[in-house]
């Protein structure tokens, strides 16, 4: 019995021996504390290449995080390589490990997990996306959210082409807005703003599936559930370089065992990430093939030279041997500067060709001697602009462990931590149209992000417009809009809902493509400048006749439905030949355009004037005379010449008259009809003319040798010019008052002529 009395007080000794040299590690009693706190803890795995860095934490009220316990263990095998798991089953017994000593420090069973992915796997790409609208319009939440999408799955088709292959799954973790455009124009935020065209350029990461999938593998084998994804860059951006920060050009390299992680600031957002698949592995390696290490020997021998004088190791023939670390730094030189010049090169890439202004380094490759510097001369930056973060960035970070030091290790396992409070994310499964997928949880998921992920088609989800009409007027290209159709119709959980709606886990989607709109159709007569018909005084009587309009050289009517690429030439008169042949006249005698005798090409516009003699053998003599009279030969032709003369002129080649209208049909009907009123008569010359002062766009002008003017005359004295178009519209106005060209003038009128 006494002999079983002192094995259970040997047991006791034993037992409260262990206590007190946990307490000692620890330099507190972690359960005792644990016990008594209200908040909930966070469980993050810093999942490396060398090591996996467990974190049980919680965050303060006042935004500060306390470690309440931090447990470290190494790979017995090289089980991950270059950021990427090799091994599962090694890596899932490895949190075991990890896991079992922070339920044992804490007290409390963990079962969900924060991890991140490494910077090795990640696809960045940037991409811009624009929309146009036929108008201005009021830009909403819902324009932004669009266009935000339409970006993501642009970037999403730059990387499937630049993958080559359509057999690879990627999923979007995540986007950034680099720069909104409000009309071509930078802009902070869009909402409010009118606009006829807004543009977005934003960065989007991917994650394949297969590293997704091996990541959640190693943990759920270890017993574990993963409560929130996020990316190495990500979590140690969160510590390193504060929101505050970030207006300034910075980049972030953590250097762990296999990869080089690299993220960019500048104006207020994360504009890059990227990463190059060298680190401190290669450092370590250098050393075990120079001293002849194996590789943790060697590792030792590392991380040993960063805050000693002298190491010592044992090479792989049993022999001891001191190496002061200068001559380490020596050797790993090489080797430190190569990294260095990558990661440079790197940076100046993802930063559009040029240096930073400075640069933050993190991580335990980063600690090795000369990495700084060497960077520093890489980037062409003063040595001072490159540090070491560790314990300065962690002022508002409490580790109740007495044993852990603050230092560049420590940033990416803390920030795993922080990011859950940040944006807890997750992957869920939903099913869109029968297919099951995966989408990462970034809190803000919707229904279009289902879509883009299962590559349904963009332009079934919104809705189509009918195929665009393309044609020219008078050499001027022209084009009509498609009808626009009718939006997809989406599901959800069996209810109609919205491209914008949230989803949750295993909710049900069910898409109906959208439909297209009717294609274009319009007819002559729909075109703005078309006008039904021509006036002209015949005989002192007016006459109106049918406007001519050709497509593709042939004469066509206002009912002419207009095909794609048609040509189409609205004419502004009618030739002297066809007004004769309208009015079905055969027989004449001489004929005056504008009392000038004119052949049968003379052009004539709204409202000349002919006189033409009917002559007897005319078929309808009596009837045409009754109604339009004979012709009279102007007086003023006859002054001073003989009526032989005036008949020996008919025999020769009439000649078209000039006038404005003939200098400038393109500018419509108006000008046209303007200028035909504008032409002066013979019968104008000398009595009763005079001149007359107005107003030109708030210049003095004076009209001459007229005996009445019309809107049009200004324009031989006022020097605008029509045929350089200033914009899309012509406005004229008389005292205010909106006016066309053939409008009256009066002494001190107030006219203004100016392009809209």
């Amino acid at each position: 019995m006494a002999e079983a009395e002192k094995k259970t007080a040997r047991a006791k000794k034993t037992a409260s021996s262990a206590k007190g040299r946990k307490r000692a590690a620890t330099g507190v009693n972690i359960a005792a504390i644990v016990k008594k706190l209200t908040e909930p803890l966070v469980f993050g795995l810093d999942i490396g290449t060398r090591s996996i860095v467990g974190t049980v934490g919680y965050r303060t009220p006042d935004g500060g995080f306390v470690v309440v316990a931090q447990e470290s263990v190494e790979h017995e095998t090289r089980a991950m390589l270059d950021g990427q798991i090799h091994d599962i089953q090694a890596v899932a017994d490895t949190i075991l490990v990890v896991k079992r000593r922070l339920e044992k420090l804490t007290g409390r069973k963990l079962s969900d997990v924060c991890i991140a992915a490494a910077g090795r796997v990640l696809k960045t790409v940037v991409a811009s996306a624009t929309v146009d609208f036929n108008y201005e319009t009021v830009i909403t939440n819902e324009h932004i959210y669009s266009l935000d999408m339409l970006g993501v799955e642009k970037a999403y088709e730059l990387l499937r082409k630049e993958q080559q292959t359509d057999d690879m799954k990627f999923y979007c973790v995540g986007y950034s807005v680099i720069r909104y455009y409000q009309n071509d124009y930078p802009i902070t935020n869009l909402e409010g703003h009118k606009a006829n065209s807004i543009r977005t350029e934003l960065i989007a990461t991917f994650l394949p599936d297969e590293v997704v999938d091996g990541l959640y593998a190693a943990v759920e084998k270890a017993g574990l559930y993963v409560a929130n994804l996020t990316l190495e860059p990500i979590a140690a951006m969160n510590v390193a370089i504060p929101e505050r920060f970030r207006l300034l050009n910075i980049a972030l390299v953590d250097v762990g065992a296999g990869t080089s992680d690299i993220s960019i600031t500048n104006d207020g957002s994360i504009i890059a990430y990227g990463m190059i698949p060298a680190a401190g592995d290669e450092i370590t390696e250098t050393l075990a093939r120079h001293y002849l290490l194996d590789f943790a020997e060697a590792e030792k021998m590392k991380c040993q030279s960063t805050s000693r004088k002298q190491v010592t190791v044992h090479d792989i023939m049993g022999l001891s041997h001191k190496i002061p670390s200068e001559e380490i730094t020596e050797v790993t030189e090489p080797v430190v500067r190569e990294i260095t010049e990558k990661v440079a090169d790197r940076i100046k890439e993802l930063n559009g060709g040029k240096s930073v202004s400075a640069v933050f380094v993190v991580g335990g490759g980063g600690k090795i001697r000369g990495f700084e510097e060497t960077l520093a001369q890489a980037l062409d930056l003063p040595e001072e602009r490159v540090a070491l973060r560790g314990s300065e960035v962690m002022g508002q970070i409490t580790f109740l462990q007495k044993n852990i030091k603050k230092d560049s290790l420590l940033v990416t396992p803390v920030g795993i931590c922080l990011n859950y409070y940040e944006q807890k994310n997750n992957f869920i499964f939903v099913t869109i149209n029968e297919e099951r997928i995966k989408l990462y949880d970034n809190s803000k998921l919707t229904v279009v992000d289902a879509a883009i992920q299962c590559g349904y088609p963009n332009e079934d989800l919104f809705p189509k417009r009918g195929k665009t009409l393309n044609y020219t007027v008078n050499g001027e290209a022209r084009m009509r809009r498609g009808e626009p159709g009718d939006s997809a119709v989406i599901r959800l959980n069996g209810r109609e809902s919205a491209l914008s709606e949230g989803l949750s886990q295993n909710d049900r989607i069910e898409i109906v493509a959208s439909t297209a709109g009717k294609d274009a159709v319009m007819s002559v007569g729909d075109i703005p400048e078309y006008h039904s018909d021509i006036r002209f005084r015949f005989n002192n009587k007016t006459i109106t006749c049918p406007r001519f309009v050709t497509v593709n050289g042939q004469l066509v009517s206002r009912y002419y439905e207009i095909q794609e690429g048609d040509r189409i030439e609205i004419l502004e008169y009618y030739t002297l030949e066809q007004v004769l042949e309208f009015m079905d006249i055969v027989c004449r005698g001489r004929v005056y355009v504008n009392n000038a005798i004119a052949g049968m090409d003379t052009k004539v516009y709204d409202n000349f004037s002919i006189a033409c003699e009917i002559r007897k053998e005319e078929p309808n003599y009596q009837k045409l005379m009754e109604e339009y009279g004979e012709g009279q030969i102007p007086e003023a032709v006859l002054n001073g010449e003989t009526k032989e003369a005036v008949e020996g002129e008919q025999s020769l080649p009439a000649q078209p008259q000039e006038s404005k209208a003939d200098i400038a049909p393109e500018f419509g009907n108006a000008t046209a009809e303007a200028a035909a009123q504008s032409a002066t008569p013979a019968g104008d010359a000398g009595e009763n003319v005079f001149d007359m002062p107005v107003t030109v766009n708030g210049e003095t002008v004076i009209l001459r040798n007229k005996k009445s003017y019309i809107l049009v005359d200004i324009l031989d004295f006022y020097p605008f010019d029509l045929s350089v178009a200033g914009g899309t519209r012509l406005e004229t106005l008389i005292n205010g008052v909106s006016s066309d060209f053939t409008a009256p003038v009066h002494e001190g009128d107030e006219i203004q002529i100016y392009w809209v």
